[in-house]
């Protein structure tokens, strides 16, 4: 594997750590740091800056797609799932049994919000955009407080 580079970006709703290699993202997560730990360099590859760059025009409500390259690792399952994920629109929500009837198995609630669970690239992938069948929001890795801001702020830049 490719060696790995890190970058934290300061957005309005706390740092997120950004992993990559030279040709593509593979992490974007929020953290609880107070202040930023890995800052771009001068070998910061260009598509850890273009990630950046997307993120900051998604967090200005300038960007609702994100086209730098990115690569998931998971199970044949977790792929299709996020695959799904990211044919939620932007602004707009789903719950799990959604994806699981997307993906040809109804019956796959649960292993979805597992899968879902398991995401590594927030925002990019929208696991934010899982509410529960009732209307309520759910378990996000990032906590569910950033979750209700992300949705909010999509909501006010449709």
């Amino acid at each position: 594997m490719s060696k790995q580079h890190k970058v934290d970006y300061q957005s309005p709703i706390g740092i997120v750590e950004i992993v990559g290699t030279e040709e593509a993202i593979v992490s974007i997560l929020f953290t609880e740091k107070e202040k930023q730990e890995y800052v771009k360099q001068g070998d910061t590859p260009k598509v850890l800056e273009l990630c950046c760059l997307q993120l900051d025009e998604y967090f200005k409500g300038e960007r609702s797609t994100f086209s730098f390259p990115y690569v998931t690792e998971g199970t044949a399952f977790q792929e299709t799932v996020w695959n799904a994920l990211t044919q939620i629109p932007y602004a707009e929500t789903g719950s799990y049994k959604d994806i699981a009837i997307t993906i040809g198995n109804e019956k796959a609630i649960r292993a979805v919000g597992s899968a879902n669970g398991k995401n590594k690239l927030s925002i990019v992938i929208p696991c934010h955009r899982i509410i529960g069948s009732n209307g309520k929001l759910t378990g996000y890795a990032g906590g569910l407080w950033r979750k209700e801001w992300l949705l909010q702020h999509e909501r006010e830049f449709k």
